[in-house]
């Protein structure tokens, strides 16, 4: 056995105001996902902006995907056994590095850089959720959790008319220089609000477990992102889907046999928890086709017969009634979970979301039925991202909350690349020439609702094979906080004392 890490019995020392540690967490959470999606509305201008080349300014995007998809459950499961909020403050400063770096620099290789320290800032969300589960009483945690896991989607919803106001009226390096002071605000207000967790993993870090698992996701998603460019057969996409089964055949071998794994597969493997997971990705998928051809179909000419020559600002403030609603319904969310189960919720969330692209198949011609019909689909969304973090911990032991809850957030990212490899193809082969250019047909969105739908109702049969009831599986949250010395699935928790 490794030797454990020293984990003393004292009480951790609260922060002064630990009571506002719910809405610290959420900033920071909304903060990070607008992150995601600040530089989407600038890509067109890019290669003029820099001298780089359309297919380099798409790294912009793909490598914040690439980190994020990587950083996210590894720094979950640092933050496990090291700290929760000392990995979630240091994944801040990583932020704020990022942003300096794109802020004082047209170079594109310095860009791609920032933005790839940016995306692995996507660890703040299951990183906040864990240090929710562990300080907050059991009747706070659901509400609390709902909040932080909708960030991803509010933060979404409000990156793109924020970046397009910006586009427009300043400096493109201006919304980095704005976001590198959020993120020192970020990391004040939790030094100063937020409570380290009394609660570590002992044991090593799996370093092996973690090479492996990224290993596996960068090739996988550097073939999902870039197969539309390279050809979908082309010999780097087959080999580089190849080395991603091989890859993670080895790792999964590997991960069964080490005492203190990066991922427990066999907790993963629970029905509870696995069905969750392919969940989260279906969900994944069917919200992101939203964010992706809400903006792109109303800014499409009042001569393709559909658009509506709308403004950047315009087709960005769509998705922003989205984004209120997510606000909104979070603490909904969490009532429903709490009486009748987190099952219950994200089977809701899933046939909302399939009825709101209903709604958008039909109403492609009005501005205000598109906003509604996106508006029911962020609602749905609103609904399964607070869902499916309460899911898990129901699933998991409470020393693996925040590798769970990383793999989980991996997992909807997984679903977002292909989405936007899916609505790429589809609107790339289903066309027509309008004014001498090539546009999208109606029927291609369409399309795109339609699969979009598909998914939603996947996820939904998917919720309904879950096992049912609402109560907790041994060694979660209610057990463990009142135990926590118990061994929980071969892994004990401690509390411990900060700086230890």
């Amino acid at each position: 056995m490794p030797a454990d890490i020293p984990a003393p019995t004292a009480t951790t020392d609260e922060a002064p105001h630990p009571r506002f540690a719910v809405g610290v967490l959420a900033f920071c959470g909304v903060v990070v996902a607008v992150m995601q999606t600040i530089v989407v509305p600038l890509l067109p201008h890019i290669p003029a902006l820099t001298g780089a080349t359309p297919a380099a300014a798409s790294w912009l995007v793909t490598v914040t995907l690439l980190t994020g998809a990587v950083f996210t459950p590894v720094l979950g499961r640092v933050g496990d056994m090291y700290g929760k909020r000392r990995v979630l403050v240091a994944s801040l400063v990583v932020l704020v590095v990022g942003s300096v770096l794109c802020a004082v620099s047209s170079h594109i290789g310095v860009l791609i850089t920032g933005r790839a320290l940016q995306g692995a800032a996507l660890a703040v969300v299951p990183l906040g959720i864990s240090i929710l589960r562990d300080e907050l009483p059991p009747e706070r945690v659901l509400s609390a959790v709902a909040l932080m896991s909708s960030t991803l989607g509010i933060g979404a919803a409000v990156g793109l008319p924020v970046a397009a106001l910006v586009v427009e009226n300043f400096d493109w390096h201006t919304m980095f220089w704005v976001s590198g002071v959020i993120g020192v605000i970020d990391i004040v207000l939790v030094l100063w609000c937020v409570p380290e967790s009394p609660l570590r993993t002992r044991g090593r870090f799996d370093a092996v477990g973690a090479l492996g698992l990224s290993g596996a996701l960068v090739c996988l998603l550097l073939a999902v992102t870039q197969g539309a460019d390279w050809g979908w057969t082309s010999a780097r996409t087959v080999g580089l889907l190849v080395a991603a089964v091989v890859v993670a055949l080895v790792w999964g071998a590997y991960e069964l046999r080490v005492p203190t794994p990066m991922v427990d597969l066999r907790v993963s493997a629970r029905p509870a928890v696995l069905l969750t997971n392919v969940a989260a990705l279906l969900i994944g998928f069917a919200f992101y086709a939203n964010s992706l051809v809400t903006a792109q179909m109303v800014q499409e000419p009042k001569a393709t017969g559909y658009g509506l020559g709308a403004s950047l600002v315009v087709s960005g403030l769509c998705l922003l009634p989205g984004g209120v609603m997510m606000v909104a319904l979070s603490p909904v969310s969490a009532r429903i979970s709490a009486k009748y189960g987190p099952k219950a919720s994200l089977a809701l969330a899933a046939g909302v979301i399939a009825a709101g692209y209903v709604v958008r198949y039909f109403t492609s011609h009005s501005l205000w039925l598109i906003i509604a019909g996106a508006t029911v689909v962020a609602s749905g969304t609103a609904i399964a991202y607070s869902a499916l973090p309460a899911l898990v911990m129901r699933g998991v032991p409470v020393s693996e909350t925040g590798a769970a809850n990383g793999l989980n957030t991996l997992m909807r990212s997984i679903g977002q690349a292909f989405c936007s490899a899916t609505v790429a193809a589809v609107l790339a082969h289903i066309t027509f020439l309008v004014g001498g250019r090539t546009a999208p047909t109606l029927h291609a969105y369409q399309v795109v609702f339609l699969i979009a739908a598909g998914a939603a109702l996947a996820a939904l049969l998917v919720t309904l094979c879950l096992p049912g009831g609402r109560t907790p599986t041994p060694g979660t949250v209610e057990e463990s906080r009142n135990a926590p010395g118990d061994r929980k699935d071969g892994v004990r928790t401690m509390p411990i004392q900060e700086g230890a």
